[in-house]
C-alpha cells in the first residue's frame, strides 16, 4: 500500500545531482568478471544511491551541522525497490521527515527511479514481439548474478498484469485520439475475428503513405449499424469526411452502406481476399528455379511447393504467370 506522501505529485524533473561521485570499485569485483553490462549496472546503482543522498542533503542540510533554514530532517533508511531493465531491484532508500512535524517527505530521486511505467512499456513491447509471459525473464538483459537473484516482478502474473494495464491505456488513447490533424487519402475498414469475437477495425492512409490505426469496435457481425457508429465516432473526433477519399472494402454491403452514409464523396474500391491469395500463389510459382544473380551457385531450394489444388486452377485467360518481384523469389531460396 502506498503511503500518503507517495500519492502526491512530486517534481522529479530536477533531482539534486552531485558534481562528483565516488564509486567503490572493490564492491564491483564480481560484476567485472561477468561483463561490462553487469559492471555498468553495479556502478549505476552506486551512482543512484549518491543522487538520493544528495536530494536528502539539499533538503536537510549537511550531515552533522545545524541548518536553521532546513525544511526536513533525516529519518534513517528503509527498504525500497527501483526499476531496472524490466525488473524490480531492492535497494536501501533514504528517508526524511518535515521539520513542522507534518509527516514523511518524499525523496525526488527515489520517486523517479522507482517509477513502474517503464516496466509496463517493456512488458508490452516484448509480449507483442512474441515473448510469452512464462519466458519473460529470459528476454531481459543480463545485469549480473547478484542483481538477478534479488530481482522481482518477473513472474507470469506480474508481467500479465502490466501487459493488461498497458493495453487498456493504449486502447483508451486510441479511442480518444484527435484526428483533426490527419490528411487521409485512403480509408480501410474490415472485420477481424478473434475466436468468438468480431472487431471492426478502421485504418487510415495519409498522403505520405503512413498508416494510422483510427479506431475499433466490438460486435457480433459486420452490420451497417455497427460500422456507421464506428465511422460517426471518427467524425466526432475530428476526421474530415467532406474531402474525397478512397475507401477500400471487401465487398460487404454493410461496409459500403456505412461508408456512403457518412462520407460525402467516397470512392469505393473492392479488395478481394481470394484474389490476394491467388496473387501469392502466382508469385511463388513464377519464381525462377535458378538461383538469383550474385549468389555464386551456393543457394539450394529448401522446399518444393505442393501441387496446385484443383480449386485454385488458373483461369484460361492467364496464359502465363506474371513475373514475381525479386524479393519474392529470394524468399524461396536460402543458403545451406
Amino acid at each position: 500500500m502506498r503511503k500518503d506522501y507517495q500519492n502526491q505529485e512530486i517534481d522529479t524533473s530536477q533531482p539534486a545531482v552531485p558534481d562528483t561521485v565516488s564509486v567503490a570499485l572493490a564492491e564491483l569485483a564480481g560484476e567485472m568478471r561477468e561483463g561490462l553490462l553487469a559492471l555498468t549496472v553495479g556502478t549505476g546503482l552506486q551512482v543512484m544511491a549518491a543522487i538520493m543522498e544528495a536530494d536528502v542533503t539539499a533538503a536537510c542540510g549537511p550531515k552533522g551541522r545545524h541548518d536553521p533554514e532546513r525544511t526536513a530532517t533525516r529519518h534513517g533508511h528503509g527498504a525500497g525497490s527501483v526499476s531496472l531493465g524490466g525488473r524490480r531491484v531492492p535497494v536501501q532508500r533514504p528517508r526524511m521527515r518535515a521539520v513542522d512535524g507534518s509527516g514523511e517527505l518524499p525523496v525526488a530521486a527515489y520517486e523517479l527511479f522507482s517509477d513502474t511505467e517503464v516496466l509496463g512499456r517493456m512488458a508490452l513491447d516484448r509480449v507483442l514481439a512474441g515473448l510469452s509471459t512464462r519466458h519473460y525473464s529470459l528476454g531481459l538483459e543480463p545485469v549480473g548474478a547478484r542483481t538477478e537473484t534479488a530481482a522481482t516482478a518477473t513472474s507470469r502474473s506480474a508481467v500479465s498484469r502490466r501487459f493488461v494495464a498497458q493495453t487498456e491505456t493504449a486502447l483508451a488513447a486510441l479511442l480518444s485520439a484527435d484526428l483533426s490533424g490527419l490528411d487521409l487519402v485512403g480509408f480501410m475498414v474490415d472485420g477481424v475475428h478473434f475466436g468468438e469475437h468480431t472487431c471492426v477495425v478502421a485504418l487510415g492512409i495519409a498522403i505520405d503513405g503512413t498508416k494510422h490505426p483510427l479506431s475499433l469496435v466490438e460486435g457480433s457481425t459486420e452490420n451497417a449499424t455497427l460500422v456507421t457508429e464506428l465511422i460517426v465516432g471518427l467524425r466526432e473526433h475530428g476526421l474530415d469526411v467532406t474531402k474525397p477519399i478512397l475507401a477500400v472494402l471487401d465487398g460487404s454491403k454493410a461496409l459500403r452502406r456505412a461508408v456512403v452514409d457518412v462520407f460525402d464523396r467516397p470512392v469505393i474500391a473492392r479488395c478481394n481476399s481470394t484474389s490476394s491469395e491467388m496473387w501469392l500463389i502466382i508469385s511463388r510459382r513464377s519464381c525462377d528455379p535458378r538461383p538469383p544473380r550474385g549468389c555464386g551457385g551456393r543457394i539450394t531450394p529448401t522446399r518444393r511447393w505442393p501441387p496446385r489444388p484443383s480449386s485454385r486452377r488458373w483461369p484460361r485467360s492467364w496464359t502465363a504467370p506474371t513475373p514475381a518481384p525479386r524479393r519474392a523469389c529470394a524468399r524461396a531460396w536460402t543458403t545451406p
